[in-house]
């Protein structure tokens, strides 16, 4: 039996991305615990941005890293989607984003309701310094940014869930 793609069974794909063939190693770390597709992590364990780390061969080629939640403010009423939590541009094949350029701070994760879906999402950019930061994070649209910086498809993605910890509050998601 063939095994269903994590990011379709979340609905990553569809919300967030089209279809797309998976090219490029992305790895995704908080505080030493791998981001697997649909795990859960608390806000308390996301609040410093993950080490991220790419692998590849060709050493010329640069990557952005986005990082959004498709189900800000809730996911019964997700009319922030996709809120942009990070963005990273050229980053180098294997290394880690804290080679790239950060032109959206990191935003930790702070869900209010119900559980959030964020989504880390990997392109291949055609050369350095093509790619630019959004002037907001609410209604980010990931499709119509990598149409506007000739990003194509996705090379890689991994998304984890998260939720409001018990005596917690927070105002963003």
């Amino acid at each position: 039996m063939p095994r269903v793609d994590p990011l379709i069974v979340g609905r990553v794909i569809g919300d967030v991305l089209d279809p797309f063939t998976r090219s490029a190693d992305l790895r995704v770390v908080y505080n030493n615990k791998d981001v697997n597709n649909a795990c859960v992590l608390k806000p308390s364990q996301v609040v410093m941005q993950p080490r991220v780390h790419i692998g590849g061969d060709d050493l010329r080629n640069f990557y952005t890293l986005i990082m959004v939640d498709p189900d800000a403010p809730s996911p019964s009423n997700p009319d922030l989607r996709e809120y942009l939590h990070w963005l990273v541009t050229d980053i180098p094949t294997t290394t880690n984003t804290s080679f790239g350029n950060e032109v959206v701070c990191y935003e930790n994760p702070k869900p209010t309701m119900g559980i959030h879906r964020y989504v880390l999402v990997l392109f291949r950019q055609l050369r350095r310094e093509t790619v630019y930061a959004p002037g907001w994070r609410q209604n980010f649209n990931t499709r119509d940014f990598a149409e506007l910086y000739n990003l194509g498809l996705p090379v890689a993605a991994v998304y984890f869930n998260c939720h409001r910890e018990s005596g917690t509050g927070g105002r963003r998601a």
